[in-house]
């Protein structure tokens, strides 16, 4: 574990946003709570780390991150529950974070402080968790190259930055795919498993041609052949053909969702055979026209369980059953959303509670 000791200096905000912010009525990703955590990596080592205001900040035009993109992210949640509020596995996260900036040449940010921080940003603002089952705080903690420089290397300085912001259900229906066999998200060897800017800058125009044909994500497929399926847009991506919930491998080209392996150990605990491993796209073409795919969905922070209605191939189009009518992603998702939100204990050891 990187440990430093350090204290966080923290600064609160003089006037609140919140009384005049309507919970109740709020866009995924668009209202932010009232404090961040930032901490800045200079001269080889970290600096004070800070809470304060959530606000602007200072970027030179030659800051290193806007011309070469050297940065990394994350994305959590934190839940009301009757006894207080959890943050749902911020150690995973921790260590997902700086796994990508190793991958990224970027230096590892301290456990301990990263953990304070994300604990004491939420006890800050957990006034801004709405109310309602579909209601949390989404975490957003993220890294990004400070040098004013231009020249092809890793920087020298970072920043390290978390901010909050109350959020509501991330689709409100089931949603629309389309199997991508054009573009490409991610190569073996490149970055598909680090949650790096990049990856998703380069899939917006697909999504986008995507969107205009009337699809709400697509579903990724290998960069070499496109003959097997990878992820879906932010999600990571299930199919249960006849009872069994597959699910293609971590092969270094897909992100390590959390959620992703949080569904795969509910599932196996409720007796669900679960398998990882390479998934074609003629498997589930071939399960969707036989009427095998009794169901596909995507998973992820945002999301969570995002059920898919209709799956494309080419000019073909199949729609999936119910969502009344999926027992098992309506179990392991209730299952999970009860854990995180308090209502059963977590025998996971998942939640980090916020006094």
């Amino acid at each position: 574990m990187i440990t430093t000791g350090q204290k966080i200096a923290t600064q609160l905000t003089e006037r609140s946003r919140l009384p005049g912010t309507d919970l109740d009525n709020i866009k995924f990703g668009r209202v932010f709570s009232d404090h961040m955590f930032v901490m800045d990596y200079t001269d080889g080592k970290w600096q004070v780390p800070k809470i304060m205001a959530f606000g602007d900040m200072r970027m030179s035009p030659a800051s290193l991150v806007l011309h070469y993109s050297q940065t990394i992210f994350e994305g959590l949640k934190a839940y009301r529950t009757p006894t207080g509020v959890n943050i749902f596995r911020p150690q995973d996260n921790i260590a997902r974070m700086n796994r990508s900036a190793t991958r990224m040449c970027m230096p590892q940010i301290p456990e301990d402080i990263f953990m304070d921080a994300l604990v004491e940003l939420v006890r800050l603002d957990q006034g801004w968790i709405p109310k309602g089952d579909e209601a949390s705080l989404y975490i957003r903690p993220f890294m990004f190259a400070s040098d004013e420089y231009i020249g092809v290397r890793p920087s020298d300085g970072y920043r390290f930055i978390i901010f909050t912001c109350p959020v509501r259900a991330y689709y409100s229906d089931p949603v629309k795919v389309k199997v991508e066999v054009e573009y490409s998200r991610a190569f073996p060897g490149g970055t598909g498993e680090a949650k790096c800017g990049g990856n998703y800058a380069g899939g917006l125009y697909p999504a986008m041609k995507g969107a205009s044909e009337g699809f709400h994500q697509l579903i990724w497929t290998d960069g070499i052949t496109h003959k097997y399926i990878e992820e879906s847009g932010t999600m990571n991506v299930f199919f249960n053909i006849e009872g069994t919930l597959i699910t293609p491998a971590l092969d270094g080209t897909i992100l390590r969702g959390i959620t992703r392996d949080s569904i795969i150990r509910i599932a196996r605990d409720e007796g669900v055979k679960v398998e990882e491993r390479q998934v074609s796209v003629e498997e589930i073409h071939v399960a969707a026209k036989n009427g095998r795919l009794h169901s596909a969905f995507g998973a992820g922070t945002a999301a969570t369980i995002a059920h898919i209605s209709n799956i494309a191939f080419g000019d073909e189009k199949f729609e999936l059953p119910n969502v009344a009518d999926r027992k098992i992603s309506n179990t392991v998702g209730e299952k999970l959303d009860a854990i995180r939100r308090g209502r059963i204990p977590d025998p996971y050891g998942w939640i980090v509670p916020v006094s």
